[in-house]
């Protein structure tokens, strides 16, 4: 029996009185949204929109706003730890790295949130969706700003991109966790996330997320990995309905000047990572309902020469990088290089012994890794960068899951053998605590390890530990197996296509992006959709890679630039477009100036266009 039989009945039922049918007709022009669990809440005095009353200083603070009680806090003390959480993990808010200075914006903002599921045609699982509207929105302006969260994270998940750039200047900003998200479903406990981010146990009304999952599972279901939706397949419709929940939650909050459409409200979609990608995908959608598009490193894939999916780019890094950095002097610190040779050598072993790499000694192995890095488009700047997601095992976190997303597979069933649970100090799965779980909601990426939970490998095994189930994963990609078959048509279906003629659009990207490389996603887009005559501007960042969040690190603050200033600035440059004050920017490849050692960041350092 699955947990869903269990309370399939009443879930019937709550959908049909709970699901309300919204922004039809013109609004929607393709689809019909659903709606449900609507909640709204005020943020004046010391509770604001933009940083829950933080400020500067509770944002830079090193520990996260503390819970009254571990174990059962309340909504308001997780709304705003995860915007805490989500400021850190996107923006670099160190002293001296220009944020609040040079460019960006921390000042209260006072208004409402307004709150829901979403749910696209077909999909089993609901999307969070939120519209946040400053009390000095103008309504006679109808500004609305619509964004989709980074990664796999939460609905804050853009709050340092879209929530710093819109709210200051009096626009409603609306936003999607694109059907991943942190409701993560204790197994052991069986209980879920409720709308506000509390937890309660099954059969709860409105929980976010329950998998569909023996009842004697264990572990931890999340719903990028367990949904069974392939959510990246519709990220682009994730966009949309979060734009159309907008108008609705405004004609609710301002009546006496509705209705808003999408003829009478300028819409400006923005996002960085996966949500960059996620506005590339809505930008391609039917409808004159989209204003313009700024896309910030965006994770997009189409066929194109060049373009190489997340996929099949992670796991050959996953395998190769560790061997490759080995070729390499002055790496980016941390992870420490003492501390990561022996694990990377034994590396260079294993592929040295499956085939994949030539040499006889470890030096001559990782020079092999590094050139046939190379020779598939990766180059020697994203591979420096991307140092850091192979110290923290992101690559492996990130094939794993998304494995699991592509082949649309349940709890227990990833082909590889992977699971998620809190883990015993010797890598072992136990049961999460009350207090681990009830943060879940406001410190997790959206995708383990981390908050608490981590990625389960039951292949681990000596030397290499993490080796065989990276094996595995990469034979997904190319394989003939019947799970490689739904691994790669779960891919196939997050293939973007063009964005839709007319339609202003900005691509910004670091050109050291080493966890999104520019070749590979980017710059094979932007030739397309030049080579077709769309709209698109590109602008290059030298100097930048994928985490402005790391640049508190002091050696990544003295060898890279953020690229939050530039995506604001491509911001202001669209909506003055919209304006009539002028052209679309041109294309520029800006060349920057890191900072060095020790120094503050200075404008000139950023070389703004």
């Amino acid at each position: 029996m699955s947990i869903p039989s269990m309370i399939g009945k009443m879930c019937a039922a709550a959908l049909a009185v709970g699901l309300v049918a919204c922004a039809s007709g013109p609004r929607t022009q393709a689809e019909t949204s659903l709606f449900s669990a609507q909640r709204s809440s005020e943020h004046r005095g010391q509770d604001d929109l933009l940083t829950a009353g933080l400020g500067i200083d509770g944002l830079r603070a090193m520990a996260p706003p503390a819970f009254a009680d571990a174990g059962h806090p309340t909504a308001q003390e997780l709304r705003r730890r995860a915007i805490w959480s989500n400021w850190r993990g996107i923006a670099d808010l160190a002293p001296g790295g220009g944020y609040g200075e040079l460019f960006g914006s921390v000042a209260a903002v006072p208004g409402r949130e307004f709150h829901a599921y979403a749910k696209v045609p077909g999909a089993n699982h609901p999307h969070r969706v939120m519209l946040q509207l400053p009390d000095a929105f103008d309504a006679g302006k109808r500004c609305v700003v619509v964004t989709a969260s980074s990664g796999s994270r939460g609905i804050y998940g853009s709050i340092a991109v879209a929530g710093a750039w819109g709210l200051p200047r009096g626009c409603a900003v609306a936003y999607t966790d694109k059907g991943a998200g942190t409701d993560y479903f204790d197994l052991d406990t069986r209980t879920g996330v409720t709308p506000d981010g509390t937890r309660a146990a099954l059969g709860a009304p409105d929980l976010a997320f329950v998998p569909n999952a023996p009842v004697n599972a264990s572990g931890v279901a999340f719903r990028h990995a367990h949904s069974g939706d392939n959510p990246e397949a519709d990220w682009g419709r994730h966009v949309r309905q979060a734009a159309e929940f907008a108008l609705q939650a405004l004609d609710e909050a301002l009546p006496g000047a509705a209705p808003f459409t999408f003829d009478n409200t300028r819409v400006i979609a923005v996002g960085i990572s996966n949500g960059g990608g996620a506005v590339l995908r809505a930008a391609e959608l039917e409808g004159d309902w989209l204003d313009a598009v700024v896309a910030g490193e965006p994770n997009v894939f189409l066929d194109a020469p060049g373009a190489r999916s997340l996929y099949d780019y992670t796991t050959e890094a996953a395998l190769l990088m560790p061997c490759a950095q080995l070729h390499l002097q002055g790496l980016p610190q941390p992870p420490l290089a003492a501390q990561v040779a022996p694990l990377w050598t034994a590396r260079c072993a294993s592929l040295a012994a499956a085939g994949l790499v030539g040499g006889s000694d470890t030096a001559s192995q990782a020079q092999s890794a590094y050139e046939r890095m190379l020779a598939s488009g990766w180059t020697e700047g994203a591979i420096r960068a991307g140092v850091l997601s192979t110290g923290f095992d992101l690559w492996r976190a990130v094939a794993a899951t998304y494995a699991s997303a592509y082949g649309r597979y349940g709890v227990g069933e990833h082909p590889c053998g992977f699971s998620f649970a809190a883990q015993a100090p010797d890598f072992s799965a136990r049961a999460a605590t009350a207090a681990e779980q009830a943060a879940w909601w406001s410190d997790a990426s959206g995708i383990p390890p981390g908050a608490g939970v981590g990625l389960v490998d039951r292949s681990l095994a000596p030397p290499d530990f993490g080796y065989a189930g990276l094996q595995c994963l990469r034979a997904l990609n190319a394989g003939d197996g019947e799970d490689a078959k739904r691994v790669q048509a779960g891919i196939a279906g997050t293939r973007a296509q063009l964005p839709r003629a007319r339609l202003p659009v900005v691509v910004v990207h670091g050109t050291d992006d080493g966890l999104v490389p520019m070749a590979f996603s980017s710059a094979p887009y932007v030739a397309a959709a030049q080579a077709a005559g769309r709209e698109v501007r590109f602008w290059q960042v030298r100097n930048a890679q994928h985490f402005d969040g790391f640049l508190g690190l002091p050696d990544y603050a003295a060898r890279y630039v953020p690229l939050l200033p530039y995506v604001y600035a491509a911001l202001d440059r669209v909506s003055a477009h919209l304006d009539g004050d002028g052209a679309l920017p041109v294309d520029g490849v800006i060349e920057t100036v890191p900072r060095g050692a020790g120094k503050a960041l200075e404008a000139g350092n950023l070389a703004m266009p």
